[in-house]
This record gives structure tokens, C-alpha cells and sequence, in this order.
């Protein structure tokens, strides 16, 4: 049995959400995840390395690296084979600090940054209250 998959933080949701190429029939669409596209602004946009975006988003290096390999060649799919990109979907969570603060540079409380207690959206589950472990869905992962 597969350990369950956890709700990756993410500090704000992407301005937009969809993007196609100018002048063609973009007529397939790429789905990048909501923590996809928040593990390319960390990294690519931010420069974070993959341990501190791994820390961030409160998951392992390892699933970092695996989400921005798969982010990074939808990205160069959609710009060579001129397809839509949708941003939507995804194990995630939002930082319940996100208007006030673009958590890079949040203060660190006991190894752990101090907003990891937030809201989680799920596909399939909802938005709301915690469950005690930080995520609000019930699609039996972690918090």
C-alpha cells in the first residue's frame, strides 16, 4: 500500500490560471497542479534550492525534484508542441499568511516555518477548517 500523499503548502494561488500561444489553435491543453506551478515560482522564479522549497511546502527533497522534472517538461511541451497550459488540480494547501507574506522570508519557529497551518484544497475534498493535522480535505493524507 502507497504511504498517503501529503498537502503540499503554497503561499499564494497563481494570478492566472490559464495560457495559450498567440496565432495558433492551441487545441490540447497541459494541466500544471496548483503545487507544481508553486515549486517552479520557488525555484525558478525565487531561486530557492530544492531542500528550502522542500521545507517550505512542508514535503521531502525528493518530491520536489520529482514535481519540477514533470512541471518543467509540461512547461516545454506547451512552448514546443504550441499547447494551452492550465494551471489547476493538485495536493495543496494555502498559507493562511499569504496576503501578509510571501513566505521567503518568514521566521522559523523550532525548525518549522511558522505557517504551516492552513487551509487545504484537494481534488475532491474541500476548503475549511482543519482537521487537527492542518488539512481540511478528507482525502486521507497527512497534514
Amino acid at each position: 500500500m502507497p504511504r498517503p500523499r501529503r498537502c503540499r503548502t503554497v503561499c499564494r494561488m497563481p494570478a492566472f490560471d490559464m495560457f495559450s500561444p498567440q496565432g495558433a489553435d492551441a487545441e490540447e491543453s497541459v494541466i500544471l497542479t496548483v503545487d507544481e506551478y508553486e515549486i517552479i515560482r520557488l525555484i525558478d522564479l525565487e531561486k530557492l534550492t530544492h531542500e528550502e522549497c522542500a521545507k517550505q511546502m512542508g514535503v521531502s527533497r525528493t518530491t520536489v525534484t520529482e514535481c519540477c522534472e514533470s512541471a518543467h517538461k509540461k512547461i516545454a511541451d506547451c512552448i514546443v508542441n504550441g499547447k494551452a497550459l492550465t494551471i489547476q488540480g493538485g495536493d495543496y494547501k494555502v498559507c493562511e499568511y499569504a496576503e501578509s507574506c510571501f513566505c521567503r522570508n518568514r521566521r522559523e519557529e523550532n525548525g518549522s516555518f511558522n505557517c504551516w497551518r492552513r487551509s487545504c484544497r484537494h481534488e475532491g475534498g474541500g476548503e475549511g477548517k482543519t482537521n487537527g493535522s492542518g488539512c481540511a480535505c478528507d482525502a486521507g493524507h497527512e497534514g
